[in-house]
C-alpha cells in the first residue's frame, strides 16, 4: 500500500482538477505552483520515512506515489510535470537500508515511550541466516548450549527407557513422569519469570545449570549402582521441573541482552535449531550407548559432564558487551501486573493461547514416539533413537527456515499449529515403521514453526522490564500443558492402543487451534468493552 499524500497537498490547481476529473480548461495549470507542491510533498515524505508515522508496505518494490499516478490522467493539463513526483525521487536517493534503520529506531523509541508493543519492520536481514553468531557472547552461549542440549536429550531418552524398564512398559507411568517434570510450571512459572526480571540473568543461569547438573549426577549414580526405583525417577523429574521454572524464562529473556533487538528473531530461531540439532544427535546417540553399554546409568553421568560446557560459556562472557537492563525492584502485585500486561494486548494474548493448546499434545507426542516404536512396531532402543531423531530433523529444518526471517508472522503460528495436528493424525495411522519415520519430519517442522513464531512475537512485542514475566507465562503454558495432555494420552494409549491415543491428540490439536483464535477475540473484545465502561464512568461524574 502506497503512502498517502500529506493532508491538503494537491488540493487545488490543475493537478487537483485532474484528480477530480474536471475540465482542464477550468483551471490553467500553474506549473511552478505544482512543482512547489511536489517539493513540499517530498519533504513530508522524508519526514514520514524518519518518524515511521506512515504504514510501510510489505512489498519489496518501492510503491509509486498517488501524485505520480494522478499526473498521467490529463496529459494536456500536466504535460510538463515529471511522471514521478519530486517526493518519490528524493526518497529513492536514500539507501533503503538507511531508511529502514531510521524507521525502526523511531518506532522503537515511540514504543518504549508508550509502553506498548514494539513494531518491527518487515525487511530482509543483512548478514544471512547465522548473523547473530557474529556476536562474541552469543557465539559462546550457542556453542556451549549445543553440547549441553545433546546431553539433555540423551537423558530424556534414557529416562523414558528407564521408566519403561522399571514398570514393564507402562504408558501411564511414562505419562506420570512427564507430568511431574512439567507440573511445577503451572504453579511456579510466573514466579520464575518474575525472578528473571528482578535479578541479573547471567548469575541466575549459572546457579540453575549447576543444580540441574547435580540432579543428573544423582540419578546416574543411583542407576549405575542398581538402586534406582521408579519413585527416584519421579522425584528427579519433579525437582528438575522446579529448577526449570527459573532457568527457562531466564535463558529465553537473556538472549536479547546478548544480541540486541535487531538480531533477536534470528537468535531465537538459531537457539531452536541448536536445541533440535541436539534432539537429532542426542536420542540416536543415547539409543546406541544404551544398547552398547547395557543400561541407562552412563547416559545420566554423561549429561552431568555436558553441563560444564554451558556453565563455562556463561563464565567466559564479556560482561561489558551485555545489554543488561535495570533490574525491576521488588513490589507487590508484580505477577498480576504481568498477567494484565498480556491480557490487554491482543498481539501477545493470541500466541500465548495458541501455545497453551499446542503444548498439551507436543509433550505427549514426544512421549508417544517411545510407545509407537516399542509396542506398535517392535523396535529396539537404537531404532527408538532413530525415531526421536527423525522428529528432531524436521524441527531443525523448521528452525533454520525461521532463521531467514526478521519478523514473525501470525500465519506461520496458526498454520504451523494446524499442520502439527494433521501430521499427528497421519503418524498415528502410519501402516509401517518407515512411513511413521517419514511423517515425523514434517510434524517436527510444523511444531517448531509455530513455537518459534510465538516466541519471537512475544519477545519483540514486550518492553524490557516485562520480558521475564511474559516469557515466564509463555513457558508456563508451553510446558504446563504437559501435566494435562501427557497423562490423558498415556491413559488413552493404555486403554485403546498407542495409535488411537496419537490420533486423538492430533484431532484435539486442530480443534485447540481454532478455539484459541476464538478465545483471543472474545477476551480482547470484553477487555476493551470494560475499559470503555471504566473510562466513561468518571466522565459521566464530571458531566453531572
Amino acid at each position: 500500500m502506497a503512502d498517502p499524500a500529506p493532508e491538503g497537498a494537491d488540493s487545488g490547481g490543475a493537478l487537483g482538477a485532474a484528480r477530480r476529473g474536471a475540465d482542464p480548461g477550468e483551471a490553467e495549470p500553474d506549473l511552478a505552483a505544482v512543482r512547489a507542491e511536489g517539493a513540499s510533498a517530498g519533504a513530508a515524505g522524508e519526514d514520514d520515512a524518519v518518524t515511521g508515522s506512515r504504514e510501510e508496505s510489505d512489498e519489496p518494490e518501492e510503491p509509486e506515489e498517488p501524485g505520480a499516478a494522478a499526473s498521467t490522467v490529463t496529459a494536456d493539463a500536466v504535460a510538463d510535470i515529471p511522471r514521478r513526483s519530486l517526493r518519490t525521487r528524493l526518497r529513492r536517493r536514500l539507501p533503503r537500508r538507511r531508511r529502514a534503520a531510521e524507521r525502526a529506531a523511531a518506532q522503537e523509541i515511540q514504543a518504549a515511550g508508550s509502553g506498548g508493543a514494539q513494531v518491527v519492520p518487515e525487511a530482509k536481514a543483512a548478514g544471512g541466516m547465522f548473523r547473530s553468531l557474529r556476536n562474541y557472547n552469543y557465539r559462546l552461549f550457542a556453542s556451549g548450549g549445543v553440547v549441553s542440549n545433546v546431553g539433555t536429550w540423551m537423558q530424556r531418552t534414557a529416562q523414558d527407557w528407564l521408566v519403561l524398564d522399571l514398570t514393564h512398559g507402562s504408558a501411564a507411568a511414562l505419562g506420570t513422569t512427564t507430568a511431574l517434570q512439567f507440573a511445577p510450571q503451572l504453579v511456579l512459572g510466573l514466579w520464575g519469570g518474575m525472578l528473571a526480571d528482578r535479578y541479573a540473568k547471567r548469575p541466575l543461569l549459572i546457579a540453575a545449570q549447576s543444580v540441574m547438573g547435580l540432579l543428573a549426577l544423582t540419578l546416574g549414580l543411583l542407576t549405575v549402582t542398581g538402586n534406582a526405583q521408579v519413585w527416584h525417577v519421579y522425584a528427579m523429574a519433579l525437582l528438575l521441573g522446579i529448577i526449570s521454572c527459573v532457568e527457562v524464562p531466564t535463558r529465553q529473556s537473556f538472549v536479547v541482552e546478548m544480541v540486541g533487538r535487531d538480531d533477536l528473531a534470528n537468535a531465537i530461531a538459531l537457539n531452536s535449531s541448536s536445541f533440535n540439532l541436539a534432539r537429532v544427535v542426542g536420542p540416536a546417540l543415547a539409543g546406541v550407548l544404551i544398547y552398547a553399554l547395557g543400561g541407562t546409568g552412563p547416559i545420566f553421568l554423561l549429561n552431568f559432564l555436558s553441563f560444564a560446557a554451558v556453565i563455562s560459556s556463561l563464565l567466559l562472557m564479556r560482561r561489558s558487551e551485555l545489554r543488561t537492563p535495570e533490574p525491576v525492584p521488588r513490589a507487590k502485585g508484580q505477577l498480576r501486573e504481568g498477567l494484565r500486561y498480556v491480557l490487554d494486548r491482543r498481539e501477545l494474548l493470541g500466541p500465548i493461547l495458541q501455545i497453551a493448546f499446542i503444548s498439551m499434545f507436543v509433550q505427549s507426542f514426544s512421549m508417544s514416539i517411545a510407545l509407537m516404536a516399542r509396542t506398535v512396531f517392535g523396535a529396539d532402543a537404537s531404532s527408538f533413537g532413530v525415531a526421536s531423531s527423525a522428529f528432531a530433523v524436521g524441527a531443525l529444518g523448521g528452525g533454520l527456515l525461521a532463521a531467514r526471517r526478521t519478523r514473525p508472522n501470525r500465519r506461520l503460528l496458526v498454520g504451523g499449529a494446524l499442520a502439527f495436528g494433521v501430521f499427528q493424525i497421519l503418524a498415528g495411522a502410519a501402516p509401517s515403521y518407515p512411513v511413521y519415520l517419514a511423517l515425523l519430519v514434517p510434524a517436527g517442522i510444523a511444531m517448531i514453526t509455530a513455537n518459534t513464531a510465538a516466541n519471537a512475537t512475544l519477545q519483540l512485542g514486550t518492553t524490557p522490564e516485562m520480558r521475564g514475566r511474559v516469557m515466564g507465562l509463555f513457558i508456563l503454558v508451553f510446558t504446563g500443558g504437559a501435566p494435562i495432555g501427557a497423562p490423558l494420552i498415556g491413559w488413552l494409549s493404555d486403554l485403546a492402543g498407542p495409535r488411537t491415543g496419537v490420533m486423538i491428540a492430533g484431532v484435539m490439536s486442530v480443534a485447540g487451534t481454532g478455539l484459541a483464535m476464538l478465545m483471543t477475540r472474545v477476551i480482547s473484545n470484553r477487555r476493551k468493552s470494560h475499559a470503555v465502561v471504566r473510562g466513561a464512568a468518571p466522565a459521566a461524574g464530571v458531566a453531572r
